[in-house]
């Protein structure tokens, strides 16, 4: 694997001043251009795709100690490359990370260094941090309020903070958007005249509060950090009105500041967004101590997860072995116990755990996140999971952004990596890259997933949004796939796309598994892989109306479709396959009933061409296997 970090600076804060007041980094392909300046005592930024503006002047602004900068001048900026390849799961099996690099040190009248900022440029994007160079006994409260100022006439798709990250994406014009209005990340936006899209997200984010995103009325979404956050309702659930209050007191970092990237994703279409891997390329690599191989350390196993909260299922010892002998019929490699596990002892636990081995079934748990905020609790907890052959915790109750909660995750996820268990963490924020520096966390939410699902959304057109706002950030636990009442606006065959297009390392399904099993679709389901080796999005499809996906695993490709609100009918050519012959089982709405599947089967080639009629709020799936 090449994997080879070029960086050509030398000491940080070592650069000769000169008077440039603009620097300027593009891209290996030489068509994004990040440009910075100083202007008036103000730092500024903008950038273009050719002749495309993506971001106009925007106030880069940061901050520590309540102080305000004031900006004098720029030094010379010293250049790097990134450029390596390396193991990635989900989308994809295989990230290139590829760029230009620049440091450059900012500093007041006087010349002294005020912080400094590391961009890079990609061929799909932008990113920028703010490093300030401290002691360990220096103590800093770092504020930020850099802008993100969009075209004219630019769409963004974009939900509010009530939900914390478990909202409904709206549709809007930016300049329609009003000031004081909250954007959670990641924010995607389609440029005026269909030029390309943009999603505004962060990566790496440790040792800092979280990001989230304020209009300003003016086109413009302004950085505000966890402690400036409304506490959402899912907080609101879990804690005091007490905890809210003192989270939202500013966070002190000691030491060193390095932000979290401010990344721009930016592509010319909705296949280049999806197979994006900005996010995990400004991450760090994972620790070789806790994970030797990376993704593909031997103790980490993607795979599939029964799960009794949403569907039914006797929520007693009994009740998870018969769950865990239908996920061994069903060739699932987990189940998951929630809550009510409690109550039990560590014998009924292992008691679990050995019978479900005979089906080939490994035993995840639910954990309230509350519970592991002291140390000694933590690590009694993943002690008791190690030794009881548990593989995996689904941590809850994490809706916060606050720099304490950030920190909470980091802890939970090294270890648990000391105690080879994997994470699903619940109640959660955005991902910013933790399936690259750490691949034991199988899934996050901070998603609206079904645990809504009895509500009167409209699931259709949320569903066709999904793919293109939260999951470019990365997994997303959506907990896919009912086929009862919870399914709402939305066919069978839309509900089984779902767990093939919404990436999850681990899927837990929310329907019950002899349910499942019922389903005339069962071989199908029982054929979704939960990661891929390939993923293609298809031109037909838009945003809130359409999602389609191809995508291959090992030699066999998924044609996979989540239709919005309007029946249609669509020819897809199938030149994505490989050579040779393919027998397809194709998976059809039923015209006149949303519960109902018809199934086909034809001989394909890549030359050739299938059609396909989805009803409002169905789906279509067609499964190639090479002959």
């Amino acid at each position: 694997m090449k994997n080879i970090l070029c960086y050509s600076f030398c000491l940080l804060f070592g650069v000769q001043q000169v008077a440039a007041q603009i620097v300027s980094i593009r891209s290996p392909d030489n068509k994004i251009v990040l440009n910075i300046k100083s202007d008036n005592g103000q730092l500024l930024f903008n950038v273009k795709k050719g002749e495309t503006t993506v971001l106009e002047d925007s106030p880069m602004a940061f901050s520590s100690d309540e102080k305000k900068f004031i900006i004098a001048h720029l030094h010379s900026p010293e250049y790097y490359k990134v450029d390596e390849t390396y193991p990635i799961r989900g989308i994809h099996s295989l990230a290139i990370n590829r760029a230009n690099g620049m440091k450059v040190k900012i500093a007041d009248k006087k010349n002294n260094t005020l912080f400094a900022i590391d961009a890079r440029a990609y061929n799909d994007g932008i990113a920028f941090r703010f490093l300030v160079k401290g002691t360990p006994t220096d103590r800093y409260i770092p504020k930020e309020s850099t802008v993100f100022k969009l075209p004219l006439g630019s769409h963004i798709y974009y939900h509010d903070m009530y939900a914390h990250y478990e909202g409904i994406h709206k549709k809007q014009v930016i300049d329609c958007v009003s000031k004081g209005e909250w954007a959670a990340p990641p924010v995607t936006i389609e440029l005026p005249q269909k030029q390309g899209y943009v999603c505004i997200t962060e990566s790496a984010l440790r040792n800092y509060p979280g990001m989230s995103l304020q209009a300003d009325g003016e086109c413009g979404l302004v950085v505000r950090l966890g402690h400036e956050q409304p506490a959402g309702y899912p907080f609101a659930h879990d804690y005091s009105l007490e905890e809210a209050k003192r989270l939202s007191e500013p966070a002190v970092i000691t030491g060193d500041i390095i932000t979290p990237w401010r990344t721009v994703i930016i592509t010319s279409d909705l296949n280049e967004l999806v197979n994006t891997d900005l996010i995990t390329n400004l991450s760090p690599a994972p620790d070789k101590k806790l994970f030797p191989e990376g993704v593909n350390t031997e103790w980490i196993k993607p795979g599939r997860s029964v799960w009794c909260w949403l569907d039914g299922g006797q929520r007693t010892l009994e009740g998870m072995k018969e769950f865990s002998k239908l996920a061994g019929e069903l060739g699932f490699e987990y189940n998951t116990v929630d809550a009510f596990w409690y109550r039990w002892t560590d014998m009924q636990i292992k008691e679990l755990v050995d019978y479900s081995a005979q089906f080939g079934v490994k035993i995840w748990l639910w954990r309230h996140g509350r519970d592991l905020r002291d140390p000694q609790k933590r690590k009694e907890f993943f002690d008791r999971c190690q030794r009881l052959g548990i593989v995996g915790v689904k941590l809850d109750a994490f809706s916060h952004e606050s720099k304490e909660f950030i920190d909470l995750y980091q802890a939970c996820l090294k270890e648990a990596a000391e105690h080879k268990l994997m994470l699903n963490i619940h109640g959660s924020d955005k991902p910013t890259g933790e399936v690259r520096s750490w691949p034991n966390e199988m899934s996050r939410e901070g998603i609206r997933g079904l645990e809504y699902g009895k509500n009167q959304y409209e699931w259709a057109t949320h569903n066709t949004t999904l793919p293109f706002t939260r999951l470019v950030a990365g997994a997303g636990d959506y907990t896919p796939m009912v086929f009862g009442d919870r399914k709402l606006d939305t066919s069978w065959v839309h509900q089984i796309a779902t767990a093939l297009i919404f990436n999850s390392s681990v899927i837990f399904f929310g329907a019950h598994p002899q349910t499942i099993l019922d389903n005339p679709a069962v071989d199908i389901i029982k054929d979704i892989p939960a990661v891929w080796d390939e993923t293609i999005v298809l031109p037909c499809s838009e945003i809130g109306k359409i999602a389609a996906f191809a995508r291959r695993s090992g030699d066999t490709w998924f044609l996979a479709v989540v239709n919005g609100k309007e029946a249609q009918t669509i020819q897809f050519p199938l030149s994505f396959l490989g050579e040779g012959w393919y027998e397809a089982t194709v998976l059809n709405d039923r015209t006149t009933d949303a519960g109902a599947i018809k199934i086909e089967r034809a001989f394909c080639r890549n030359s050739d061409s299938l059609t396909g009629y989805m009803r409002n709020g169905g789906g279509y799936i067609v499964r190639f296997k090479s002959k």
